[in-house]
């Protein structure tokens, strides 16, 4: 049986100290199927965020809505999604059959995440099929409580407008955040479900990114020492950046070159090539929910 982990996630865990504890509980919480836990879970969420690679290997991350029940498990290798991104969002043209994919189902208010990794089986124009190789949870660290509301009477706003570099406007925006999504992916397109996509959440205080220019600056908080994130840089530097704004519903996407700085606190800096603004993307409305 191939390891749960691959070569840069590895390296890392040994130099944190947790190779060892890892290779033993990994394989038993980063599991071939999906619990009946997470099912349910999958199926009770408004949305899930979504990454997959385009054809040089560039990662790409978005968000898919629904009211809940848009998403469900017949079994626990398996999720059907009724609906598919918007056709001017990237990721629609990259979800094609065989394509690896990664998904985060997350609920702030509960501070509940589990992922998926797989490849996507099929499409229709109803929606999408995936099979799924490998699924796990996430510690509540770091995420800020939010309730996501489906809004049904919901209008999309302006074309996207894309621009190679940051505006003064985006830097704001990042710099009052406090979420955001980031997609890797391993550099291997082969069959190992360890070298696949990889979607995670990054959360804190406003103002845990710094923005220099269009470098963008994060500490690596300490997490559940898996490292798939830094794991998958370490071998391809691409990534794919997803800001929320919970206000007006606006999406900030971003290409980004990773590099990572040893620490302690080991550091990640992210120099965005690209970005592309959605106003008015999401058809959710958000709630403050109690800390």
């Amino acid at each position: 049986m191939n390891s749960v982990f691959h070569a840069g996630e590895t390296a890392l865990q040994s130099a944190a100290g947790s190779r060892e504890r890892l290779a033993e509980v990994g394989p038993r919480v980063i599991r071939e199927e999906m619990p009946e836990q997470h099912r349910a879970f999958f199926a009770s969420l408004p949305f899930l965020v979504m990454a997959t690679t385009d054809p040089v290997g560039q990662p790409h991350v978005g968000m898919l809505t629904g009211s809940p029940g848009f998403v469900s498990a017949p079994d626990g290798r398996h999720l059907q999604i009724a609906g598919r991104p918007a056709p001017d969002d990237p990721l629609d043209a990259l979800l094609l059959p065989g394509a690896r994919f990664g998904l985060l189902g997350i609920e702030a208010h509960t501070r509940r995440r589990n992922r998926a990794n797989g490849r996507v089986l099929a499409r229709s124009a109803d929606g999408l099929s995936l099979g799924v190789a490998q699924s796990f949870g996430n510690c509540p660290k770091y995420i800020q409580p939010r309730r996501a509301l489906f809004d049904p009477d919901w209008r999309a706003g302006a074309p996207a407008e894309e621009r190679a570099g940051l505006s003064d406007a985006d830097r704001a925006w990042i710099r009052a955040a406090d979420t955001f999504f980031i997609a890797t992916a391993h550099p291997s397109d082969d069959p190992d479900p360890a070298h696949g996509v990889d979607v995670s959440h990054r959360g804190g205080p406003p103002g845990f990114i710094t923005v220099d220019g269009d470098t963008l600056g994060i500490d690596d908080f300490a997490g559940n020492n898996y490292f798939n994130t830094l794991g998958n840089l370490l071998l391809n530097p691409r990534a794919g950046l997803l800001f929320p704004d919970f206000t007006r519903g606006s999406l900030l996407h971003m290409n980004a070159t990773a590099e990572i700085l040893p620490g302690p606190p080991r550091r990640l800096l992210l120099r965005v090539t690209g970005v592309r603004h959605h106003p008015a993307a999401l058809p959710l409305r958000w709630e403050a929910a109690a800390d």
